[in-house]
């Protein structure tokens, strides 16, 4: 297989990244080494000496039985440098403060990768602490409000046939349906996630629109039972000025490296 650019692809590191995709995507869940080769469908054999280099360098944990894997502590470090190094992350940081101390909700930066939201920043409510920081991890875009927002930046032809994986019983889980929303989402501005992505709660979402396509989102996020609509005004007219403050602060950097 070649890559776009005429380089031909690397097994070996093709093998290891699917791997360490593969143990990330399963989160708490840890995988045995014959599950392991065969969702890779890989030989036994090379799947453990594989686990074992990558063991020693600290990218995939084993228990004590040494029957079980996991990923490794060097992903969570690999990751926080990637948050600390990107420029965008780091200007919008402050606003995501602001937004969380005005609304007194929890406040979402997100990007597009693939067909995957990927949450990079998150600033939790006081009164809605959520257990697992969704920092680090990936929602289908079709789902939330962050994802819907970026879809709507892009013409509806990229969008894949369907069906569509239902996160709750109020997920668009076909392209018309989904489509519908996205038309609905550029005539209004901002998206709304009511109860799509987790029950009972509702989610408005807002691209930044400082890249063409925007890659990056910022949501807020609010339980069903505190939403009134004088609570919903407040959220829209506030994430509007904030994105209107991050896109301006990004028009006035310059220097920062810009990556494909």
């Amino acid at each position: 297989m070649s890559e776009p650019g005429g380089v031909r692809e690397v097994k070996s590191a093709a093998r290891t990244v699917e791997l360490l995709e593969l143990l990330a995507a399963r989160g708490d869940r840890p995988a045995r080494l014959q599950e392991l080769a065969d969702a890779l469908g890989v030989p036994r054999s090379s799947m453990y000496a594989l686990l074992q280099t990558l063991i020693a360098h600290g990218w995939v944990r084993t228990d004590i039985t040494g029957s079980l894997y996991g990923i490794g502590i060097h992903a969570l470090l690999t990751g926080t440098s990637y948050l600390d190094s990107d420029p965008r992350v780091r200007a919008v940081r402050p606003y995501l403060d602001e937004a969380s101390q005005t609304l007194g909700e929890t406040i979402h930066l997100g990007r597009l990768d693939g067909r995957d939201v990927a949450y990079l920043a998150t600033r939790e409510s006081h009164e809605y602490l959520r257990t697992i920081s969704r920092v680090g991890r990936r929602l289908p875009a079709h789902v939330g409000a962050l994802g819907k927002a970026l879809l709507a930046e892009r013409p509806d032809a990229e969008l894949p046939d369907g069906p569509y994986e239902a996160a709750t019983p109020n997920t668009h889980t076909s392209r018309d349906a989904l489509a519908a929303d996205l038309a609905s989402i550029r005539a209004r501005g901002y998206s709304v996630d009511r109860e799509e992505g987790v029950l009972g709660i509702v989610g408005f979402g807002f691209a930044l629109r400082y890249d063409n396509p925007a890659l990056d989102a910022i949501s807020c996020s609010v339980p069903v039972v505190r939403l009134t609509p004088e609570h919903e005004g407040q959220i829209v007219a506030v994430m509007r000025e904030v994105r209107a403050k991050i896109e301006g602060a990004a028009a006035g950097a310059g220097g920062a490296v810009h990556w494909r």
